[in-house]
């Protein structure tokens, strides 16, 4: 898999993450990874994956053992030095459809 293909599919469940609403996930908590998996359309196992890079980079919050709850935290996102990849990755709308995100 290309590095372009795994920075697509981050973008993926990071934005995901990121315009997330209530509404949208079945607990109070936040998302699981198969609800997400299922959101997004990828594998399970590459959704777990770039849910833990984006948890080591301390912009989404776990809850839970047994299934994790994840929820995007806003508030670190927005402490991230400005030249970090992930930033600039999720700061990247040219690409993005916001229709998938809000109902107008």
């Amino acid at each position: 898999m290309s590095s372009d293909a795994e920075d697509r599919s981050l973008k993926m469940v990071g934005l995901e993450l990121m315009f997330l609403t209530p509404e949208k996930y079945c607990h109070e908590d936040g998302i699981t990874a198969v609800e997400l998996a299922k959101l997004v359309g990828l594998p399970l196992e590459e959704v777990k994956k770039k849910l833990q890079i984006l948890k080591d980079k301390n912009i989404v919050r776990v809850k839970g053992i047994n299934p994790k709850y994840w929820k995007f935290d806003e508030y670190n996102f927005q402490r991230l030095d400005d030249d970090d990849d992930i930033f600039h990755l999720l700061c990247n709308f040219e690409d993005v459809d916001f229709d998938r995100y809000f109902t107008y």
